[in-house]
């Protein structure tokens, strides 16, 4: 699994908690050092933030659509800039290839069963 986001701390909870359930992990801090991740060393699955500096996450996941488009994908999002709704933006995540959307702070379980779900 793939974890893209700017901060280090969400980064570093969601390895944690996904490496307790079984699962391999490697991070990226945005989505241009995500994408360059990922094809050199492709996963099943892609998490990434909505909202952040250099790629955002939409541009990030239309990207993978286009160059991997089997990848499945699960947004998240926590708000970040004022004035930002974050159900649009979640809305607009899966209208460009998103699977499954978290908004923060969600559960450890919440998380496990997007995972199970969108691997299935």
């Amino acid at each position: 699994i793939l974890v893209i986001d700017d901060e280090a701390a969400v980064r570093r909870v969601l390895r944690q908690m996904l490496e307790k359930a079984g699962y391999e992990v490697v991070e990226a801090p945005d989505g241009s050092a995500g994408l360059a991740l990922y094809h050199e060393h492709p996963t099943d699955l892609v998490i990434t933030d909505i909202l952040m500096p250099e790629k955002e996450g939409i541009e990030t996941i239309s990207t993978l659509r286009k160059t991997a488009s089997r990848v499945k994908i699960i947004d998240i999002c926590g708000g970040g800039k004022r004035g930002v709704n974050k159900e649009d933006v979640l809305v607009s995540a899966q209208a460009f290839g998103a699977m499954r959307t978290l908004v923060k702070p969600f559960e450890r379980e919440e998380l496990l069963a997007a995972v199970r779900e969108t691997l299935a």
